[in-house]
């Protein structure tokens, strides 16, 4: 590894694509030729079209939906450009999948968050930028440098666009107890008081709202997480804020958009007004007239140049 390559450039999977092209735009840069795919049999397969030996080289892929291709995109792409002498490799995750099993919750668990990562240094990665990771430890389990960006302040400038001098009647809420640090963190950017959703969880995609704890009553919220799944918790404790605590409009946004199964369906069916999130996660052909997306490409391009200048990153986090 060099700390400083001879040229930046910036190859992309086929996770997010559209995001690529975003962020090579504000570089100035062109995306990098490659051609990543799948044989018949379903063996994924990266080919390289132009020389990086002794480059800066950034691979853009988020490990969403389907995950398993698109990781092993990653890791193929990275040990390509490892044996065509890339000067330096960095990971360019803004999704990054398999971080919800962080650490064993029962017996005989695995520790999947852990295992990518060692996957991801093995392949030939020097350092990772990624955006709002599930749990913020995940950071300690690779050997490399690791930037973990966060989506809050795209979050806090447009509710606080939206919002401006109805600060006083918006109350920010964090939809389960976990997450009430990142909740936290947000509503003093905003200068809102904070709620919380108290909640106890039977299976894995299913929840039951217990409580409120906060005020709440004839105030419009916003409910702020990292991520949406199935959709189930957030719009039960939407539904929640309305039923138990007395809330007028419910929002919501959060990082990462990942919408499986039934996640439309309730999204559709439940008081939520609107539901913000980040492009981190291409969105669907499914859509709906409640979700709306804002760009991270101007922050990872930042971030890119940053790393490539070996300039400070820490600014990019207010």
């Amino acid at each position: 590894m060099i700390a400083h390559g001879k040229d930046i450039k910036v190859f992309s999977g086929n996770s997010n694509r559209p995001l690529a092209q975003a962020i090579c735009s504000r570089l100035n840069t062109e995306l990098g030729s490659a051609e990543s795919g799948c044989f018949s049999d379903g063996e994924n397969f990266v080919s390289i079209y132009e020389t990086v030996r002794g480059s800066d080289v950034f691979v853009i892929q988020s490990t969403c939906s389907p995950v398993n291709d698109n990781l092993m995109e990653l890791l193929i792409m990275m040990d390509a450009l490892k044996r065509a002498s890339a000067g330096r490799i960095t990971a360019v995750i803004p999704y990054f999948g398999y971080a919800r099993q962080d650490r064993k919750a029962k017996p005989r668990d695995p520790i999947s968050a852990k295992l990518v990562a060692n996957l991801i240094t093995q392949a030939g990665a020097d350092r990772v930028l990624t955006m709002d990771l599930h749990a913020s430890q995940i950071q300690g389990f690779f050997d490399i440098p690791v930037d973990n960006l966060l989506g809050s302040p795209i979050f806090a400038h447009y509710f606080h666009d939206r919002f401006i001098g109805q600060e006083d009647r918006t109350v920010v809420v964090s939809p389960d107890v976990g997450s009430v640090a990142r909740a936290r963190a947000f509503a003093q950017k905003l200068g809102m008081p904070l709620a919380i959703v108290d909640k106890r969880r039977q299976k894995a995609n299913s929840s039951e709202v217990m409580n409120i704890i906060g005020d709440v009553h004839g105030k419009q919220v916003i409910l702020f997480d990292d991520m949406v799944d199935t959709a189930g918790s957030l719009c039960g404790a939407a539904q929640a804020l309305v039923d138990i605590g007395g809330a007028t409009d419910v929002y919501a946004c959060a990082s990462h958009g990942v919408l499986s199964g039934p996640a439309y369906d309730r999204i559709n069916a439940s008081p939520i007004k609107e539901l913000v999130f980040l492009d981190t996660i291409p969105s669907a052909p499914e859509r709906s007239d409640k979700i709306k997306y804002l760009s991270v490409a101007n922050l990872f391009a930042e971030a890119i140049d940053c790393i490539y200048q070996e300039a400070s990153v820490s600014r990019l986090f207010n």
